[in-house]
């Protein structure tokens, strides 16, 4: 009878789970965010403005796609931001999960949508813009108060020995900087190309290799979107602490993957979440780092496969992670 009993208890979970999943599935403003949140995080507040819904009304869709557990949160700083659950391979109905995000990313996005998306996005953007035009000369000084490059770059130049091509091959760093990591990559590739949406910093990298005399670098002010003009054309690409400032991290994976050959290689150092709301004022992040599952997912979702890691951490908290992701040489 105890075990008849407990499997009638079992029945009813599962069957509160799929109709919970299936009642989250039947709405169309909910399929709509569970697209919007395919390929980015937003606040409350943002999915509320790019909707046109009030926030009360956001928040009952929100908490009924958690109970489903098709949207995750993550917490930056004071700040709660929702992104989609990827089905996992032990989850009850993963078949029906997968089934449903799969139909929902070929959910199309109404202009009025995609305008209001595009809204936040250059907002964030201005952000960073503004924090990188205002604090450009004391922008090392502060980032300093993270990692150096001191710490990192010797790690990440590392990824580079075992690469198939350098010096007949094209390299490109997203978000250069200072310009400290340029002098590796114009030794190793025959042309690099420095890829950043900021004129200060852009011109803070120009300068650096003109004292460094190196005269392989081209300069190019523009953001990822680049990369759409340029397939299969890069042998390594090179993301050094910049993701943490982007307005949508994952749609880096999405612009640079078909920029790279077959067989070449996304290489990303990047912080680890972390809880130090601080380095938001102090040094322009928009993100408190990131989960080292989330980039390996995001990387999955643009034909990336995982390659070598290293992780290591800091005195004052921070953790580093340098990840190296290869494009599936089928592509």
């Amino acid at each position: 009878m105890q075990a008849i009993k407990q499997l009638d208890n079992t029945e009813c979970a599962s069957t509160h789970s799929l109709s919970a999943l299936l009642k989250a599935g039947g709405d169309h403003l909910r399929l709509q965010i569970l697209r919007v949140l395919t390929r980015d995080s937003f606040g409350v507040l943002e999915l509320s403005h790019i909707f046109a819904t009030k926030q009360s009304g956001m928040s009952h869709h929100l908490k009924v796609l958690a109970n489903a557990g098709l949207v995750s949160t993550r917490r930056e700083g004071n700040s709660i931001f929702y992104h989609r659950s990827n089905p996992l391979a032990h989850e009850e109905f993963v078949g029906v999960r997968e089934a449903l995000a799969s139909a929902v990313s070929t959910l199309a996005f109404s202009e009025e949508v995609q305008g209001r998306i595009n809204e936040i996005h250059q907002q964030r953007s201005q952000t960073s813009h503004t924090f990188f035009s205002e604090n450009g000369s004391s922008l090392k000084e502060k980032q300093d108060l993270i990692a150096n490059f001191d710490v990192y770059g010797s790690q990440v130049e590392s990824f580079l020995q075992h690469r198939k091509e350098t010096g007949g091959g094209r390299a490109l760093e997203i978000g250069p900087g200072e310009g400290e990591f340029l002098p590796i990559l114009a030794s190793r590739f025959r042309e690099v190309i420095a890829l950043d949406n900021s004129q200060t910093m852009l011109e803070r990298s120009r300068k650096f290799c003109l004292d460094q005399k190196i005269d392989n670098v081209e300069f190019h002010l523009a953001d990822t979107q680049y990369c759409a003009a340029h397939n299969n054309n890069f042998n390594t690409i090179v993301i050094n602490m910049v993701l943490h400032h982007t307005p949508s991290p994952q749609q880096i994976f999405a612009d640079v993957s078909p920029a790279l050959e077959a067989d070449g290689a996304l290489i990303v150092c990047e912080l680890c979440h972390h809880d130090q709301d601080w380095t938001r004022q102090a040094c322009g992040d928009l993100w408190l780092g990131f989960e080292p599952e989330e980039l390996t997912h995001w990387a999955a979702e643009n034909n990336l496969a995982e390659g070598q890691s290293d992780y290591f951490a800091l005195r004052n908290g921070f953790q580093i992670q340098i990840r190296e992701f290869l494009k599936n040489t089928d592509s």
